[in-house]
């Protein structure tokens, strides 16, 4: 297994207003992944996920499967680390 790892994501398409945060909340939290999600002003979505980087991909998978989601552009970077985060939360 790989080691846990911090990322931020900015996503752009149509990713508001189609459950994109709820669907990845779910996601995250099937796969024991820890961060947060939020809508941006200017249509997109921000995102940081603590977690293995197999895990990230594969909730990348599933949001782009989705039918009402289209992600046009994913920007993804490593972070540092918040070892004392616990869960995943919506923020509004």
């Amino acid at each position: 297994m790989s080691e846990i790892i911090r990322q931020e994501f900015q996503f752009y398409g149509r990713v508001q207003g189609v459950g994109f945060r709820y669907k990845m909340s779910h996601l995250a939290r099937g796969h024991g992944v820890s961060g947060w999600v939020r809508n941006e002003y200017d249509g997109s979505v921000s995102a940081q996920l603590q977690g293995r980087v197999e895990q990230m991909n594969e909730i990348l998978y599933q949001l782009v499967q989705d039918r009402y989601i289209d992600i046009q552009e994913v920007r993804r970077k490593d972070i540092s680390l918040r070892e004392e985060e616990q869960g995943f939360q919506i923020c509004y």
